[in-house]
């Protein structure tokens, strides 16, 4: 089950925009899968010190897009297959590579320069 206690907050996004994002990242990451139950909304919320109301809207937000499925019953799971991944995969890549690019043009890096350091730094990781 995963753990909210490592989601850091921070004033920039909504909260619960936030959790969904912390959740896809999860699944991109392998750390969450499919049919893997989420604690409940009170339980993240208690995690997080947030009221419930804001984990229920990322509920929300995640049963919407598709990732997570709520039966009254069984609680929320996670649900991912090929076309989900592949969806979040692409969504995470673009946004981080957006805001790099933003990054690179605020301190006025060329194009050239930042392949040039991506092409340096690429293996040393």
């Amino acid at each position: 089950m995963l753990n909210f206690y490592d989601l850091k907050l921070n004033n920039k996004e909504p909260v619960y925009i936030q959790i969904a994002l912390y959740v896809k990242k999860q699944i991109l990451l392998k750390h969450a899968c499919s049919g893997e139950r989420l604690p409940s909304r009170r339980e993240i919320a208690t995690q997080l010190s947030i009221n419930p109301n804001t984990v229920q809207k990322a509920f929300k937000l995640m049963e919407d897009e598709g990732y997570v499925h709520t039966s009254g019953n069984t609680g929320s799971v996670i649900f991912v297959d090929e076309v989900i991944l592949s969806r979040i995969e692409d969504e995470l890549t673009q946004e981080m590579v957006r805001e790099f690019i933003e990054s690179a043009k605020e301190i006025h890096l060329s194009f050239k320069k930042v392949v040039d350091l991506i092409s340096e730094l690429w293996d040393k990781k």
